[in-house]
């Protein structure tokens, strides 16, 4: 991206959508749920309440100048920093993408608010939703996804097979797996279940490969992930990222933050702040610095610091 945009960001290369440019909706963890394992952290305002949350027009705006002047993905994607259903006029963002490049129009959404015959509507002008199921009933949903009080179990699975029946999109489902929460075998036949009532197109295996909200959000190994595939019908994918090969532009984003952090431990804001990037961005770097053993995490109070390993704050 040439430019700086405030409600845009990347191209994010991504191992599902290439190189994705990223549309941000809602403020900083606006969310319906807080998940244990979200990659921004604990959610700061868990609502149902859907407005405009930033201006739709300006929006459109950045899009039109980025078509112009850029203009270079493989996808488009609603997704950021909180749920895109939240805001009022996503559906209008969608339909400005489809009508103005031929770039796929993506809509990252957690499914919660697809019980809601308005929400479907307007998601139904995305060529790619992705939705999300990672529980099996409303007591494993509260421990997984901690869901705003209103939100109830049966109700999210109603409505994405509700959106199902009415999309002629492609519809992709990604479940994401906890050591000790959900990734019992037993526990994820019940996933997989409630997933062929919804007959996604592709079902996609993730865990807490980037530093997740809770320490307790355990990630699973590929050898266990692998394992489980079999239980879903279509048979499911592995998109945890847990190669460490690099393109140029991501290893010297790596190279670049941790060099910093060999000086001084920082927060993924912090690294956002100075870097111009993306929280979604600077998350998918700290994952793979975790796992190459590169950094470290160290909390102080309800800060979340990454050091250099060997490093201490």
């Amino acid at each position: 991206m040439k430019k700086k945009y405030r409600y845009l960001f990347g191209p994010v290369p991504s191992r599902r959508f290439g190189r994705s440019l990223g549309v941000d909706l809602t403020p900083f963890k606006t969310c319906t749920l807080d998940c244990v394992f979200c990659q921004l952290g604990r959610t700061l305002k868990k609502t149902i309440t859907r407005k405009e949350y930033v201006p739709t027009e300006a929006v459109l705006a950045e899009l039109e100048d980025w078509m112009k002047t850029d203009g270079e993905a493989d996808f488009i994607t609603l997704s950021g920093s909180g749920e895109p259903t939240l805001h009022s006029r996503f559906g209008e963002v969608l339909e400005f993408i489809r009508a103005n490049t031929t770039i796929p129009a993506v809509l990252l959404t957690n499914g919660t608010l697809l019980h809601l015959p308005e929400v479907r509507d307007a998601a139904a002008h995305a060529q790619v939703v992705k939705v999300s199921l990672s529980a099996w009933n409303q007591i494993s949903y509260g421990w997984v996804n901690r869901p705003h009080p209103q939100l109830q179990f049966d109700q999210l699975v109603e409505g994405q097979k509700a959106f199902r029946a009415q999309f002629k999109g492609k519809l992709w489902m990604e479940v994401f797996l906890i050591g000790g929460m959900n990734s019992m075998p037993a526990d994820v036949q019940k996933i997989a279940a409630g997933a062929k009532q919804i007959n996604p197109d592709r079902i996609q295996l993730n865990t807490s490969v980037r530093p997740p909200a809770e320490e307790f959000a355990t990630a699973l190994s590929k050898e266990r992930m692998t394992a489980l595939t079999h239980l879903f019908d279509p048979e499911a994918e592995i998109i945890a990222e847990f190669s460490s090969k690099h393109i140029k532009e991501v290893q010297a984003n790596e190279e670049t933050i941790f060099s910093m952090l060999k000086r001084r431990p920082c927060t993924s804001e912090q690294i956002s702040e100075v870097f111009g990037m993306h929280l979604n961005e600077v998350s998918k770097y700290l994952g793979k610095l975790m796992r190459n053993g590169q950094i470290h995490v160290e909390r102080e109070n309800s800060s979340v610091f990454y050091a250099a390993a060997g490093n201490n704050k």
